[in-house]
């Protein structure tokens, strides 16, 4: 039988919260991160570069999970915020850096703007 419990995921290797919200939650099965900005959690400097933002915003996933028990390995679901689709394909370049195959699902959207004017934002829902 599942578990049912939930406990807030925190990590110094990924930026603190901005608002009222845990970087993630494990929920003993399953790890749901919150959407994950390029913001750097050793400066707090937001990456202004497609690439390097994809680099950030996707380590900083990494850290959540890692903290978690899980990692990148793990992800089920994963969705990408872009500012402009004119940066997909960029931003897929260094994407599939990060995950092998069989990738996750994924969901990647178009959103009219982002916290801290960000270029992009990532959540994933991973296997503990």
């Amino acid at each position: 039988m599942p578990q049912t419990y939930k406990t807030s995921v925190i990590t110094s290797q990924a930026p603190a919260a901005i608002g009222p919200y845990s970087q993630g939650i494990d929920t003993g099965d399953l790890i749901f991160t919150s959407g994950q900005i390029p913001i750097d959690p050793a400066n707090g400097h937001v990456a202004t570069d497609i690439v390097q933002a994809a680099r950030q915003g996707l380590n900083n996933i990494k850290a959540v999970l890692e903290e978690a028990g899980s990692g990148l390995d793990k992800v089920v679901k994963i969705t990408v915020y872009l500012k402009d689709m004119a940066d997909f394909k960029a931003m897929n370049e260094v994407y599939a850096t990060y995950f092998q195959q069989p990738f996750p699902a994924r969901s990647c959207v178009q959103v009219a703007g982002l916290p801290l004017d960000a270029l992009v934002e990532f959540e994933a829902i991973a296997l503990k």
